[in-house]
């Protein structure tokens, strides 16, 4: 289903029909501060299994990411975080980043990696902020599959390819090209692996 959501004062019928269905082990796409991205419960394997087969990834060796409200989940899902850590995220974040971190046991079975690292990223979107809210715990977040970048700016087109596989697009505007910019942080030497929207300076 296609949903218009208002990207700067979300409906709230709406907002809760969209976590509701995340509750239950919905798949939707939903706009970020970069791109449109495929979402679902960090809690429900199924969904997770779901992405990982529109994705064509196998969980365990993914590049998946979570999206947090805010950075009071840091604690849950990596392992413990020095000062300057917690203060170079504080400054960067809600933003356009991701920063991979060491992951803690309380990441989700499916999730966990040899590498045991996490992808953490809090957009600065309200739609976003709003289903976060509603669900009360981190979404996993994956690119949409392919190379089709100009089609997945336009959340219509995204329905047309995608409707059969997600319970919701949902339509926030227009969205991004550039993805996010990918931080490692699992050493003392945090560096770039993918250079995207945020301009990091370290």
């Amino acid at each position: 289903m296609l949903v218009q959501i208002h990207p700067d004062n979300p409906q709230p019928r709406l907002i809760k029909q969209i976590a509701e269905c995340l509750k239950d082990g919905g798949v939707v796409v939903y706009p970020t501060d970069t791109i449109y991205g495929l979402g679902c419960d960090i809690f429900q394997p199924k969904a997770i299994e779901r992405i990982c087969r529109i994705k064509q990834i196998d969980p365990h060796k993914a590049q998946l990411s979570f999206i947090c409200r805010d950075l009071s989940h840091l604690s849950d899902f990596t392992k413990s975080i020095d000062t300057p850590l917690y203060r170079l995220l504080k400054s960067y974040l809600p933003g356009p980043f991701t920063f991979i971190l060491p992951a803690s046991k309380q990441v989700p079975k499916i999730l966990q990696s040899k590498k045991s690292t996490i992808g953490l990223r809090i957009p600065d979107n309200e739609i976003c902020r709003h289903i976060l809210d509603a669900v009360g715990n981190p979404l996993l977040s994956a690119s949409l599959p392919g190379e089709m970048v100009e089609e997945y700016t336009d959340p219509e087109v995204i329905y047309e390819n995608f409707e059969s596989q997600v319970d919701f697009v949902i339509d926030g505007g227009i969205g991004g090209m550039t993805p996010s910019t990918v931080v490692d942080c699992t050493t003392d030497d945090w560096h770039i692996l993918r250079q995207g929207l945020g301009v990091f300076e370290g």
